[in-house]
């Protein structure tokens, strides 16, 4: 047996959780998280790239850029799908390795095609399709930690990981709009483009929003493979997960969770270009990169907070203020080309980012607290090793469904892009969008309330 897999991991026994648990999950929870943070970098490179193309001579629609912006998520969600089953299978050692080396595809990719504004739109779309690899660590990187951690500190691991990881928007955002404005890699890095506004012309280096990421990466995928572990209990068959697809709660967490996760990571596609859009006169990328931050470390505070006042409570609330931000947003948003007030829209979608950072760990925290609960009432009056099993059971039921719905979820990076660049060109407004968001988190109000969070909810949590 490799020295990398552990035989024996019992994370719901206290002590072997202070002797030798503890240790063992944080390491492979912090080597992670900044696997998770690059590939949040590479899936959402797309949103600042896109708003930098009309700069350096590529004549490309409004509605282009936007289905640049989206097709990322379109791909990663559709490859979190697969990625959700792949530790059980493959163990998450190796896993993480192998999804972490994948980034180096778009990755380099992208640095090549960006130098020459002759790439024809196709290659820029399968590009941007490869970057899909990037969302679909996110499933396997959830799964995994989920494995190491014990209910109590789920939520906590759990919003932790992906909180910091999430960060990577923030990153890519901030990071991009620095490195392209110089020759990082010097006569490595390729020759730097030419932007013309009126009388000035700067040098740019588009490219390096693509290389600067490839050193990060290579360490990254060096550390996971000699740093992680594979844990022996965490085996299962495709089968054996594929029983999450008869369970009713999996269905309403993957509904539940593209209201929360589905909006951060579509409103942080969307939002440099949505701004460029409706307030011209503002630079989008130094505005942009901190709704993603908001929303990142709100999800941290989250899974602490939910962990203590129960995930259902959280994520209803959620809702609710990610509602009114949204109102908000209608509120002060440009109308017809004209009007609108920035700093209002600015902070109504700061409101909104924290909200679904917030009900990102909510969400999340509700998963395993519901199948480990479903499992333990099964197995109950049924004797020690029957509740033994349950656990083991319920842990590998919940990887695979924190797996899958962060997959239905992340149709949200695809669909919101896409949403504003449908209303836009259909009414010239994005409102249209917005109202259907409004109406969505409705409906996610009431599923919380009446299966969760009411008094006499068959599944408290």
């Amino acid at each position: 047996m490799s020295k990398y897999m552990i035989s024996t991991w019992e994370p719901e026994v206290p002590h072997f959780w202070q002797r030798t648990g503890r240790l063992t999950a944080n390491r492979n929870l912090w080597i992670s998280i900044p696997a998770l943070l690059l590939a949040f970098a590479v899936w959402m490179v797309w949103s600042v790239v896109v708003v930098n193309f009309p700069n350096i001579g590529f004549k490309y629609s409004t509605n282009q850029l936007f289905w640049l912006t989206a097709l990322p998520g379109l791909s990663g969600a559709t490859l979190r799908i697969f990625y959700s089953f792949m530790v059980p299978i493959f163990g998450g050692r190796k896993w993480t390795a192998i999804s972490t080396a994948s980034l180096l595809i778009p990755a380099l990719g992208i640095g090549f095609a960006v130098q020459d504004i002759h790439t024809g739109y196709p290659t820029m779309l399968v590009l941007a399709l490869l970057c899909g690899f990037g969302g679909g660590n996110f499933a396997s990187s959830m799964a995994n930690i989920s494995f190491f951690f014990p209910k109590a500190h789920k939520g906590f691991a759990l919003g932790l990981n992906a909180g910091l990881g999430n960060l990577g928007v923030s990153a890519v955002q901030f990071v991009v709009p620095l490195v392209i404005t110089a020759g990082v890699f010097g006569a490595l890095g390729g020759e730097p483009q030419s932007w013309i506004k009126g009388d000035a012309t700067r040098q740019m280096w588009l490219q390096n929003a693509g290389f600067i990421w490839v050193p990060f990466i290579v360490i990254a995928t060096l550390t996971a493979w000699f740093g992680m572990n594979d844990l022996a209990s965490a085996k299962a068959s495709f089968s054996e997960q594929a029983v999450i697809f008869k369970r009713i709660h999996n269905w309403i967490m993957c509904w539940l969770y593209t209201g929360t996760f589905g909006s951060f990571i579509g409103y942080s596609a969307a939002f440099p270009l949505l701004i460029k859009t409706q307030f011209p006169d503002v630079n989008p990328l130094s505005y942009a990169f901190l709704g993603p931050l908001v929303g990142a470390l709100a999800r941290v505070a989250g899974g602490w907070v939910a962990d203590r006042l129960g995930g259902a409570r959280v994520t209803l609330w959620s809702f609710v203020v990610m509602i009114g931000a949204v109102l908000g947003v209608l509120h002060f948003i440009s109308h017809g080309g004209s009007g609108g007030n920035f700093n209002g829209f600015y902070w109504m979608f700061m409101l909104l980012f924290a909200a679904t950072g917030i009900g990102n760990a909510s969400t999340f925290r509700m998963i395993p607290v519901i199948f480990l609960t479903q499992r333990q009432r099964a197995a109950a009056g049924k004797g020690r090793p029957a509740q033994e099993q349950a656990v083991v059971d319920a842990n590998k039921e919940g990887a695979a469904v924190l797996g899958f719905t962060s997959a239905v979820a992340a149709y949200g990076a695809f669909f919101i892009p896409k949403s504003y660049g449908t209303s836009i060109a259909l009414t010239g407004s994005p409102d249209a969008a917005l109202w259907c968001f409004i109406a969505f988190y409705t409906s996610c109000i009431a599923i919380t309330w009446w299966c969760y969070a009411r008094k006499n909810a068959d599944m408290p949590c």
